[in-house]
């Protein structure tokens, strides 16, 4: 089982890639999925995150071949 996971905007950047392909075993949740695509990088307090293009919580679960994207908040001016 695999999904992708991409990363945007200054998250992109301050990670060095623009995603990742994660092999599961089981669901996991979306928090899960940041800690072990980047286990020596804390969770960003203000992170939002998607699934299959849908607003989440960090504790909503993900699946065989869902997409997970990550990105900090997004403000207008």
């Amino acid at each position: 089982m695999s999904i992708k996971v991409l990363y945007f905007a200054s998250l992109k950047d301050r990670i060095g890639r623009s995603g990742d392909e994660l092999t599961i075993e089981a669901p996991l949740t979306v928090v899960e999925v940041w800690q072990r695509l980047n286990p020596n990088m804390d969770i960003p307090d203000t992170l939002l995150a998607a699934v299959n293009m849908e607003y989440v919580g960090l504790d909503a679960k993900v699946s065989d071949g869902d997409d997970v994207a990550f990105f900090p908040p997004v403000t207008g001016g």
